[in-house]
């Protein structure tokens, strides 16, 4: 089991870093302090907590202390407890999982995407907390355009993005992600835009902005007609894509 030797105070093996490349703790309703202390010893590199209890002060202390995290999942958590990223420097995050949390709204992801309030003014680093971050899930949430437009000024290198079952992504949201003044549709390899329902065949030529796109998912866009999805995978941003499913365009890279 991949927690045998998780929690055993066993040898100094356990403490070895290069075997602790990530750590699992979804679906576990508690988090005690010792698990906690466990995980900060360990230093993993992608940490899971998703659809467990966390509280907002245990993820405070331990994303303090875990200064090389590169991947951390929060899917299925409370915002209340993810509002922590808010005060946390993640300097070396490079994904970040918030599908299906609940009650995030414009204002919350706006607090997450900003960049720290304690800025001097004089700064030129106001960076915001998600400037180097290359892949994130925000699946199922309440986001509207007003949170993309802020995504694409605070989180400029993203390669891969999750926006499925957003109920209010539509035509709009993909103008703006593929506007010419978007650094997103020259860095998007992933999108996913499955289950948003308000998306239309009127938005799929702006795919072809998008030189870099590999992996496009509209699955269950209900008002996206097979047909529009077929001529757009054969002739492709730059060149044809292949469909192993209606409404999933993939290339091999």
């Amino acid at each position: 089991g991949r927690t045998c030797c998780v929690w055993s105070p066993g040898g100094r093996e356990c403490y070895d870093k290069r075997l602790w490349p990530r750590m699992d703790l979804s679906r576990r309703k508690s988090l005690t302090p010792p698990m906690l202390s466990g995980v900060v010893r360990r230093q993993p590199r992608a940490l899971d907590l998703s659809w467990t209890g966390v509280s907002k002060k245990q993820l405070m202390w331990l994303l303090n202390r875990l200064q090389g995290l590169q991947e951390l999942v929060l899917s299925g958590c409370s915002w209340l407890s993810v509002s922590a990223l808010g005060s946390a420097p993640l300097p070396a995050l490079r994904l970040l999982d918030l599908r299906w949390i609940e009650d995030v709204k414009d204002s919350q992801l706006r607090e997450l995407l900003l960049p720290p309030p304690d800025t001097k003014p004089g700064q030129t680093e106001s960076r915001g907390r998600l400037q180097g971050v290359a892949e994130l899930r925000l699946a199922g949430l309440e986001l509207t355009d007003a949170s993309l437009r802020l995504l694409l000024r605070h989180a400029p290198q993203l390669s891969a993005l999750d926006l499925s079952h957003c109920a209010h992504v539509g035509d709009p949201s993909v103008h703006l992600l593929t506007a010419p003044t978007s650094p997103l549709r020259e860095t998007l390899v992933h999108l996913n835009l499955a289950g948003c329902h308000r998306l239309t065949d009127h938005c799929l030529p702006l795919f072809r902005r998008c030189p870099r796109l590999r992996r496009l998912d509209l699955r269950s866009c209900r008002q996206l007609s097979p047909e529009a999805c077929a001529r757009l995978a054969a002739a492709g941003p730059p060149g044809p894509f292949r469909c192993p499913e209606e409404k999933l365009l993939l290339k091999d890279s």
